[in-house]
């Protein structure tokens, strides 16, 4: 069995769209998934299968949670050694601890396109900053409810779709 993390945009925020964590794990079950589990209640769900293909498996959570929910929800799915890889590749480890900046990470549904890949660095400045390491963006900011990059932004720039998590949110997922 392979372990997973699907990211999923959009549910439970501020309110609106809420799905409750039972309803949620049931909804994967019912695919077949097991050792189901969910952190936090902003649409964090690990989740173990046989299955390889990580589009696919976006693909047929995104038409479960459709047909439940009766709307559409962002799904982005990473293997769990891919998630430890993310923690790994961070472009901002030197990041000092008296910066009053915090990191997080957009995960992208796929691979950009190689022309948009430095789509973003134009809008990079002095209190923030992103960087794309492969499917990931790393945003740097004093305020993401400010951003300069929000997730509108990223998809509209490099043509995929997009979900952001807190630095801290990203190591919990891997510690458990």
């Amino acid at each position: 069995m392979i372990r997973y993390v699907a990211f999923l945009d959009g549910i439970n925020v501020a309110g609106h769209d809420v799905v409750s964590m039972d309803d949620l794990r049931s909804y994967f079950e019912q695919l077949g998934f097991t050792a189901v589990s969910t952190y936090t209640q902003s649409g964090n769900v690990l989740f173990e299968t046989e299955a390889t293909d990580e589009s696919l498996l976006q693909h047929l959570i995104a038409h479960q949670l459709k047909e439940k929910l009766g709307y559409e929800v962002v799904v982005i799915v990473r293997m769990f050694h891919e998630l430890r890889n993310v923690i790994k590749n961070n472009p901002y480890e030197a990041l000092k601890m008296s910066d009053n900046r915090s990191l997080y990470i957009t995960f992208l549904s796929e691979t950009p396109p190689y022309a948009m890949r430095g789509a973003l660095g134009v809008y990079s400045n002095d209190a923030e900053d992103a960087r794309l390491v492969k499917k990931e963006v790393y945003i740097l900011t004093a305020n993401y409810g400010q951003t300069c990059f929000p997730n509108s932004l990223i998809e509209k720039k490099l043509g995929v779709s997009a979900t952001t998590r807190n630095w801290m949110t990203v190591n919990k997922l891997v510690e458990l």
